[in-house]
């Protein structure tokens, strides 16, 4: 029986396992929590979510919806899984959190071919081993990666938003209703009237924010922070105008407030953590506020003035490679072939995405692969994430599923909606019939 190591127990590294498990390898999992905690995780489970819910959206006309169908026929283990587990969220998959990663965890411990191993890996040796740690990779961990690497380690920070208890909020203000009515109405709509929405703002930009940790300024110290941004904190975004929130996360398009019957001036939302919607996370609230501040600037939104919160948002470190740089095609280290990377360590940024990695990490090494990007088409999303951790870049950053990545369609399509149904169904055929597939 072929043997492999893999350090880290998130979703890149369950899924990786599984993977090979089920193909009859014997897996040596670690994982350093419970013995050694990160910045933002809160329990000893595997696979646990730390920022958002939701694994973003289910429909294949968008580029998330394609990155999971294309995904499934590449017999992705983890979104089955997270299906199981899901939350009301309109057209996105959410999960409940703790459900899924106490079934993961299960699941994982309960297979005849992996061994757990709740200890933390501060050295790479020469074992065959998939390191996919994450964006909360240890110090000493980064460290004995730096002395492979060399400087082309990068990092940057990534904020958390707030969860706050269902039964703190007003319900005769906040109202429950997706975009143009289009899906379940799983979101609830807290409505700013102008005053409202730009007193928030000001609050915003006079709040104080929470510090680097000392110990990762100064082990980081020659490198740059920057925030990716996607996950930009809120205070940030109000700091760049006063008006780029409501053009941006709190903008109110379609979303009626029934008191009025018109758009409100802008709009927060809250979605649900769990099936009995019992705490809701507050949508494109990440923060690095001190906590607070964000009692206090949180509960100037409408219908949450009497707000309790379940978690206050935070700052913590994201952790990733210039991939292009210190990476073989097969997400080896060029100056240790026996070492893959896997997950956001990598250069993809999102949950799908990192179980993306973990998936064709998994494959390559099973199936004995020499070049992934020969096999998948250039079409498909999949594709260009893997081609993106391989290209040189002046910039490196992580990136997520979309459109952009993809190439122009034969033919011009000016209608947007039909163009993308058209990238998926293009992709959908030329993942079904490439070789990967037929393999």
């Amino acid at each position: 029986m072929k043997q492999i190591k893999i350090i880290g127990a998130g979703l890149a590294g369950c899924e990786a396992a599984l993977q090979f498990a089920d193909n009859n390898w014997q897996v040596e999992l670690y994982e350093m929590r419970p013995e050694k905690q990160t910045e933002a995780h809160q329990t000893a489970n595997f696979a646990e979510v730390v920022c958002s819910n939701s694994l973003k959206s289910k429909l294949i006309t968008t580029a998330s919806g394609l990155l999971k169908a294309e995904m499934k026929l590449l017999g992705c283990k983890l979104l089955p899984i997270a299906e199981e587990c899901s939350v009301p969220a309109g057209n996105a998959l959410a999960v409940d959190r703790d459900v899924f990663a106490e079934k993961i965890t299960a699941i994982i411990q309960d297979h005849p071919n992996i061994n757990t191993h709740r200890e933390e890996v501060t050295i790479l040796n020469d074992e065959l081993t998939i390191v996919a740690t994450g964006p909360l990779t240890s110090k000493e961990l980064t460290g004995a990666l730096i002395e492979i690497i060399g400087e082309e380690h990068l990092y940057f920070f990534d904020a958390i938003a707030p969860i706050i208890t269902a039964e703190s909020i007003d319900e005769d203000i906040i109202y429950r209703k997706t975009r143009y009515d289009k899906g379940e109405a799983d979101y609830l709509n807290c409505p700013f009237s102008k005053d409202e929405y730009y007193a928030f703002v000001d609050a915003l930009n006079k709040a104080e924010k929470h510090e680097a940790h000392e110990f990762e300024s100064k082990f980081f110290e020659n490198i740059n922070f920057n925030f990716y941004e996607n996950c930009t904190p809120i205070e940030e975004l109000a700091r760049r105008g006063k008006d780029t929130l409501r053009y941006g996360v709190m903008k109110p398009v379609g979303l009626d407030d029934p008191r009025t019957g018109r758009w409100p001036y802008a709009v927060i939302q809250l979605r649900a953590e769990n099936n009995d919607k019992t705490s809701y996370n507050l949508v494109g609230c990440q923060t690095m506020l001190k906590y607070g501040e964000q009692k206090k600037i949180f509960r100037l939104i409408p219908g949450m003035q009497k707000a309790e919160f379940v978690r206050f948002g935070s700052i913590h470190r994201n952790t990733y490679l210039n991939g292009p740089h210190i990476l073989n095609d097969n997400l080896s280290l060029k100056n240790k072939l026996n070492v893959f990377i896997a997950g956001q360590l990598a250069g993809v940024e999102g949950y799908v995405e990192s179980i993306l990695a973990g998936l064709l990490v998994a494959k390559l090494l099973v199936e004995d692969i020499g070049k992934i990007d020969e096999l998948l088409p250039n079409t498909t999303i999949s594709g260009q994430l893997w081609k993106h951790m391989m290209t040189e870049q002046k910039n490196f950053q992580p990136m997520n599923a979309n459109f952009g990545l993809l190439p122009p369609l034969e033919e011009r399509i000016r209608d947007k909606k039909l163009r993308k149904q058209k990238y998926s169904e293009r992709a959908i055929k030329d993942l079904r019939s490439s070789s990967i597939i037929k393999k």
